[in-house]
């Protein structure tokens, strides 16, 4: 028997999905207040996150030279969009619960915005910076695709998470390994210089991994019925990491290091036919699909 050759591309379309989180658990992954913040971490850093991914894109899109590229980003521009607002909805769910992000997200929002923002620059200049801002993009999409494999092989989801919360988080991540070529691709056709991307990769991966620590931290803080200070937080996730609830840290490393691979390539990392099976099956993504055929 033949075995099949899983598809490196597909054509990238986004998915008007959508939740409803009333009733949604406080501690929706196992019982477990830290996994469920290190979770809801990831919900306050990627909406602004995508946007910065968008709008970055956008701006990038005039230099594109290769159809086969622009259809790319085209896709990957609209699927973005749309995790951006699926995981505000979470925010505004916990918001509308009690817990606050709100300062913690104002900080995510300076950080893509003002740090990593538009600097009014013109010429060579604002080119330069518009390619270091694609390296950047291309080095944490390297994140979320690996996040990506990980989580659609994360069988300790099918039993301990909240199936709406496990249904977008797999829709989301599935839709990061469909696309994962993308950012590096148009990093690669727009410049692709080995040492501007290790450099992207070195700022980029640790303050993200950073920043979601952070979260972790001050979503702990901010519930009682969390650990109460930073080392029982850092216990509790070794123990969540141990039960493979959430990535550990040799995911983290491993994670890290595969990016410094001269011949790396994403294309290379996670299966398309699995995260356009699980797009095939996810309620959000069937209920998307069944209101466009039928509108009414």
């Amino acid at each position: 028997m033949t075995t099949p050759v899983d598809p490196k591309r597909v054509a990238l379309k986004p998915r008007n999905v959508a939740w409803d989180w009333s009733g949604l658990a406080a501690h929706y992954l196992d019982g477990n207040p830290v996994a469920t913040h290190f979770i809801n971490a990831f919900n306050m850093l990627l909406p602004e996150g995508e946007v910065f991914f968008v709008r970055t894109f956008q701006e990038a899109l005039p230099f594109v030279t290769d159809e086969s590229v622009r259809q790319d980003v085209l896709g990957f521009i609209g699927q973005e969009a749309t995790h951006s607002a699926a995981h505000e909805s979470v925010l505004e769910h916990l918001a509308a619960e009690g817990l606050p992000t709100a300062a913690f997200t104002d900080q995510i929002r300076w950080f893509f915005r003002g740090l990593l923002g538009d600097r009014n620059l013109s010429g060579a200049q604002r080119h330069s910076w518009l390619v270091q801002r694609v390296a950047i993009v291309a080095a944490l999409e390297h994140v979320t695709s690996y996040l990506g494999n990980w989580g659609l092989n994360a069988q300790a989801w099918d039993i301990a998470m909240e199936p709406r919360m496990r249904d977008l988080l797999l829709w989301h991540l599935a839709e990061e390994v469909e696309h994962r070529h993308v950012a590096f691709d148009l990093f690669n056709h727009l410049d692709g210089n080995y040492i501007r991307r290790i450099r992207a990769h070195l700022i980029a991966f640790p303050t993200f991994m950073l920043l979601a620590y952070r979260g972790l931290q001050y979503l702990a803080a901010a519930d009682q019925g969390a650990p109460n200070n930073p080392i029982k937080v850092f216990i509790a996730y070794l123990r969540a990491t141990r039960k493979k609830l959430i990535p550990g840290l040799a995911d983290v490393v491993a994670m890290a290091l595969e990016y410094f691979r001269p011949r790396y390539h994403p294309s290379n990392y996670g299966s398309t036919s699995q995260a356009v099976s699980y797009l095939a099956s996810s309620p959000a993504a069937l209920a998307a699909a069944i209101a466009l055929e039928d509108p009414a």
